[in-house]
């Protein structure tokens, strides 16, 4: 399939790649000339912007940091909207407010291109393996029409409802694994003030009801002190501002969300947020004057 792909970042490179890999056609855009460079190498084709991939295209994904880039790239100048032909199908792979989805969802039906929501979980390393939970909002046709694309980079491929439900489940998921890695690192940072190796304790909870994908995949990083990004902080503070202002409008209290929001604040303002958000370990050491280091209790 000939297929637009608009955003090759941490995320998106990766997906791209994987789409490559299984023998589609690639037309590509991102403002780092390095990374589209990178794609043009793996035999993707470089495009100026989203209009010239969506008239090259029959399929146009986008993987984009937030609300406001998908609006431009949809809908503003040189967007996918100025592409307009028949039988292409926009994808929007971004995770980002469900009402701008519905928004821009919305317009692009004006001039006959149908849109979904596919928000994704997974981080670098399932993108990277193409092992990526997907979870999808819009017309179930479309849906189960573009399914083996997304399978391409997905472990699961999950319909969930109508047009900015995929975004709804993205927030429940980001709400999930922010409060996880909070309790993670409060956990490990208990272990070492009392005297116990946090490392043992690592390994003696993992496998019983507290173990969990997040504990697998952020207390190791924790342990390493391995902060290299795979989900910065501040798009995970991005996601959060939109589950809160998703909750409000709803009226869904969301008193733990609001809480690892604000220490996620603390560590923005402490110049931490484009760490991996296991980089809330650093909140708790902030608090309890220690280091956290595997062999190494609090004396």
């Amino acid at each position: 399939m000939k297929i637009g792909f608009i955003g090759l970042g941490i995320m998106g490179r990766p997906m791209a790649k994987n789409l490559v890999k299984a023998g589609h056609e690639l037309y590509v855009n991102d403002f780092h000339k390095e990374a589209v460079d990178d794609l043009v190498a793996q035999g993707a084709t470089a495009v100026a912007n989203a209009k010239e991939a969506a008239l090259a295209s029959e399929l146009v994904i986008t993987m984009l940091p937030n609300s406001p880039h998908v609006k431009t790239v949809a809908l503003g100048e040189n967007g996918i909207v100025e592409g307009a032909h028949e039988g292409l199908v926009y994808v929007d792979m971004s995770s980002i407010a469900p009402l701008v989805s519905r928004e821009v969802h919305d317009e692009l039906a004006k001039v006959g291109i149908p849109m979904l929501d596919a928000p994704v979980s997974g981080g670098e390393p399932k993108a990277i393996d193409g092992t990526l939970a997907v979870m999808v909002g819009g017309d179930k046709a479309v849906f189960e029409q573009v399914a083996p694309v997304l399978d391409v980079m997905a472990g699961s491929v999950t319909y969930v409802g109508a047009i900015g439900a995929g975004n709804i489940a993205k927030l429940a998921n980001q709400t999930i694994v922010a409060v996880n890695i909070a309790a993670c690192a409060e956990a490990f940072v208990l272990a070492q003030k009392a005297g116990v190796d946090p490392e043992a304790v690592f390994q003696a909870i993992r496998g019983g009801l507290a173990g969990s994908t997040v504990m697998d995949a952020k207390v190791p990083m924790m342990l390493a002190r391995n902060f290299a990004p795979g989900f910065r902080i501040n798009l995970h503070i991005k996601d959060l501002n939109n589950v809160l202002d998703t909750g409000h409008g709803v009226n869904s209290p969301l008193p733990l969300t609001a809480a690892v929001r604000d220490m996620m604040s603390v560590l923005q303002g402490d110049g931490f947020d484009t760490d991996d958000h296991s980089g809330l370990l650093k909140y708790y050491e902030k608090l309890s004057d220690i280091e956290l280091r595997p062999g190494e209790p609090e004396e």
